[in-house]
């Protein structure tokens, strides 16, 4: 498949669609979940999806059934899991490991279901520890039990956990200065929004580099 490829799946939960990015010799496939307020084109997906294949990284850029059926609320998190399953034959099928991510409630559906379906590793964009304003509602559980190496990658101003929030655990953690939930960054900050993303990029492909 050339860049840019879709393929519809589909799954329990619905029809999903996958959108790759491929790497010409690739050592790992990443697949990318998005939030539950948007889709696909996030500034993070998209900017993993450009840089990631020179690194020896496909990515696949997964849209759940709700977003594809043209729907605005996301689902309970047991259908997200449902349609992320029915998706993981699919991912799979090219070869190489799987890492599993995703973006907001989509880190959360890796993390959930990274050793029942035999991930190799879990990246977790913009996690939400916990509802904003809310720290006592906290989500770490999922993170601490995602089992596979997980690398969390936060923004220094996500309401939803700022990364002194999150718990020591085996997880790693890298910070996107000023970043906000959707890692937008202010205007007058430490980093431009091009430095912003070549945190996320250079990080991401660093870390998966190490991965065995």
């Amino acid at each position: 498949m050339t860049p840019g490829t879709s393929e519809t799946v589909e799954t329990d939960a619905g029809t999903a669609r996958l959108t790759w990015h491929r790497a010409d010799r690739a050592r790992l496939v990443l697949a990318l979940g998005h939030g539950a307020g948007g889709g696909v084109a996030a500034r993070d997906l998209q900017a993993l999806a450009r840089e990631l294949p020179r690194h020896g990284v496909t990515v696949a850029l997964v849209e759940q059934p709700w977003r594809v059926a043209g729907k605005k609320v996301a689902p309970a998190p047991k259908t997200l899991d449902t349609g992320w399953r029915g998706l993981w034959p699919a991912l799979t099928a090219p070869g190489p490991p799987v890492v599993a991510g995703g973006r907001s409630a989509g880190a959360r559906v890796a993390c959930r279901t990274a050793s029942e379906l035999g991930a190799h590793a879990v990246l977790a964009l913009s996690f939400p520890l916990h509802p904003p304003g809310r720290p006592e509602r906290s989500r770490a559980g999922e993170l601490l039990g995602s089992g596979v190496p997980t690398l969390v990658v936060q923004g220094g101003n996500d309401p939803f956990g700022k990364p002194e929030e999150f718990p020591a655990g085996p997880h790693e953690l890298i910070e996107v200065p000023g970043g906000d939930h959707g890692f937008a960054v202010p205007k007058r900050g430490a980093l431009t929004q091009e430095q912003a993303l070549v945190v996320i990029t250079d990080g991401v492909a660093q870390w998966s580099a190490s991965l065995g």
